[in-house]
């Protein structure tokens, strides 16, 4: 059992839903990821997912790019995150889980990767490139290391590929909540929250909703239907334009929000 499982068993006994603070590493600087760690879980972050800064970010959104381009100009390399999750585990047990792409990974080389990203304290990564259908080699390595690779749902997930996805699944399932990128917008979500119903359904493995969550209001609307909420882009913008403090505030009006409504 990674902190992983042990978070969302702790947040079920309290009846409370789970906060996923994405943070991009490098961003302000090293330093200052330490810090907005530091902010986050102080503000009522249960989980951070830490961002390993990648040229080509798929899945991302304008705000999430520029904090990878500015990570990588300041010199943050994946050998880079891992020893910023070091210096994490100093000081605090919050499940960390990297969010990145394949081609870090098997540049670094993916069974050293995971072996190393335990060792220094990441409990699972999070590899929007990485489809169900071609990770079995992956999984078999996390599995090996008791490492967590988190599996997608989306509101286009076939019945047959949704049964699949979670028969493996593990830690939790992200629930991607459009089909798009990530950033603030205005969604519907009533069409992931029927998405996670079918999940229900095959696993009890717990579900975060994620992309598009700006405000207090769309956070409570992501929960209805889920264990956690995933939130990146509001957070990064603000500590993009050096506003720590709005940030953290921020965080804090989530975790007042999903506190009062569940």
């Amino acid at each position: 059992m990674t902190r992983i499982e042990k978070k969302f068993a702790a947040l079920k006994d309290a009846k409370k839903k789970g906060l996923v603070i994405y943070l991009m590493a490098g961003v302000p600087d090293a330093k200052g990821t330490i810090e907005a760690v530091k902010m986050a879980a102080r503000a009522g972050a249960d989980f951070i997912e830490i961002g390993l800064p990648f040229s080509d970010p798929l899945a991302d959104g304008p705000v999430i790019q520029a904090a990878g381009i500015r990570a990588l100009k300041g010199g943050m390399t994946l050998a880079g995150v891992l020893r910023l999750a070091r210096e994490i585990r100093a000081f605090t047990e919050i499940p960390l889980i990297g969010m990145g792409y394949i081609n870090n990974v098997l540049h670094y080389g993916a069974e050293k990767f995971v072996a190393d990203a335990k060792a220094a304290g990441l409990d699972g990564a999070i590899l929007p490139d990485v489809p169900h259908e071609e990770s079995a080699e992956l999984r078999e390595i996390c599995k090996a290391h008791d490492f967590r690779l988190i599996e997608f749902v989306t509101p286009g997930t076939t019945p047959g590929r949704l049964a699949q996805t979670c028969e493996s699944a593990n830690g939790f399932i992200y629930a991607v909540s459009v089909n798009g990128v990530t950033g603030e917008k205005k969604i519907d979500y009533s069409m992931i929250g029927s998405v996670a119903r079918k999940v229900r359904r095959e696993t009890d493995v717990p579900i975060a909703v994620g992309f598009g969550i700006g405000s207090p209001e769309a956070a409570v609307d992501a929960a209805k239907d889920a264990e956690a909420v995933i939130v990146g882009s509001a957070v990064v913008r603000r500590l993009m334009d050096g506003q720590t403090r709005e940030a953290e505030d921020f965080i804090a009006s989530l975790r007042h929000a999903l506190d009062a409504a569940f």
